[in-house]
């Protein structure tokens, strides 16, 4: 089982590898294709909607748009659909490896809800499905004709998206989820929607049919709503790297509070895109914003939010052979940092929020113990408490006699 552990590892890292770059590529594709429509000269005359000049990697291009379509509409069309399916696929596929088949150390927290792997696993995927529905059907109703007020209220159903999330889920998990839902909304707003209605106008202009304007209007809509989102999603993802972000019981109005952030910044450069102003103000608001956050993140420390009653997967690991001796290493040379309060110079806060001081605490992190100390040399960064090649075979006998 050992060695599966580490499989499972690699395979993670091969998803996570995957899912970023596919994740670049539609990020990269979105934020030019915003910036080049935003940009467009639109005084040139002729059939197109505008046109832009670029020279890049020693070459010039020449670039023009069409609002509904040239008079012979070419064989060959590229459709930018690929990175945004791949990218939420690679990402589904990551949650599935990290949260759901390391529900019991990653995904549930006991000490908000006691609930069962499959029950923790159920409310992930439905949170993700039902979100889509609820903003599908908000874009499709009378709100759809007033999109400032539309934004308003879909701004309101991540906030509580972002409460609901923290009242049941690590807050690690619940951050993550939090941009899973928004990524889920963007992705379907591609595939279920954009695509299709481009298809739609490109039907039946090969038929010699006049397209009905509605459909680039809706694509328009949902466009926009991705062009926000982008940003913030960027942030969820990143934040299981940062505690500070997700370890403190105010990671909820954290998690809402990046997407204003988001907004202000993309106001910033689709205003500039468009050379319609330069906005400078929306630097001094998301710099607020941030210092807002900071504040937040630090009141009360991360450190009290992580008890959480013992359960079977602790039970299993403390009650193992070898768990003494294994529980002696890490308190000499790893709690130090890994404490409610650190004692180490320049640590103020457990790396990741994880505590390891107590018997619970060390048993629930046995796989990332035995990982990061055991097999590999990762922790202690640059081996600082001098662990010794017999204390890392101790962490290594101690977690594989558990698996046994």
């Amino acid at each position: 089982m050992h060695d599966a552990a580490i499989l499972w590892e690699w395979i993670g890292f091969a998803v996570r590898w995957t899912h970023v770059i596919t994740a670049i590529a539609w990020i990269g594709s979105s934020f030019y294709f915003i910036a080049l429509d935003l940009g467009l000269n639109r005084s040139v005359p002729g059939p197109a909607d505008g046109e832009e000049w670029q020279v890049h990697g020693g070459g010039f291009y020449h670039i023009q748009k069409y609002l509904v379509a040239p008079e012979r509409l070419p064989e060959h069309l590229t459709w930018f659909k690929w990175e945004s399916y791949a990218t939420w696929l690679s990402g589904a596929a990551l949650l599935m490896v990290v949260y759901w088949v390391g529900a019991e150390l990653y995904l549930i927290d006991p000490s908000k809800a006691d609930l069962a792997v499959w029950q923790g696993v159920a409310i992930s995927a439905a949170s993700l499905a039902v979100g889509w529905l609820v903003y599908d059907r908000l874009c499709k109703s009378p709100l759809g004709d007033r999109p400032t007020a539309l934004m308003v209220l879909l701004f309101g159903v991540l906030v509580a998206m972002s409460w609901g999330y923290h009242q049941v889920f690590t807050g690690r998990a619940a951050m993550l989820h939090l941009g899973a839902f928004t990524a889920t909304i963007m992705t379907a707003n591609v595939f279920l929607i954009i695509i299709p209605n481009q298809k739609v106008v490109v039907a039946d202009l090969k038929a010699g049919r006049t397209p009905d304007p509605k459909y680039g209007k809706i694509a328009k809509l949902r466009s926009t709503h991705n062009n926000y989102l982008t940003l913030p999603v960027l942030f969820l993802m990143l934040s299981n790297h940062y505690p500070l972000a997700f370890a403190t019981p105010n990671a909820w109005i954290i998690g809402a509070l990046v997407f204003l952030m988001g907004v202000t910044i993309r106001h910033y450069f689709n205003s500039l895109h468009a050379r319609t102003g330069n906005p400078t103000w929306t630097w001094a608001v998301t710099a607020l914003l941030f210092i807002v956050i900071a504040w937040l993140s630090t009141a009360p420390p991360p450190g009290e939010a992580q008890a959480a009653p013992e359960g079977a997967y602790e039970s299993r690991f403390a009650e193992a052979e070898g768990f003494d001796m294994a529980a002696q290493v890490v308190r000499g040379r790893c709690s130090m940092c890994h404490a409610a309060e650190p004692n180490w110079p320049g640590v103020r806060w457990a790396p990741k929020g994880v505590m390891l001081e107590t018997d619970a605490q060390i048993a629930r992190h046995a796989r990332a113990i035995y990982l990061q100390a055991g097999v590999s040399h990762a922790m202690p960064p640059a081996n600082l408490t001098y662990i010794a090649e017999d204390e890392r075979a101790a962490l290594v006998d101690w977690y594989r006699a558990a698996s046994r």
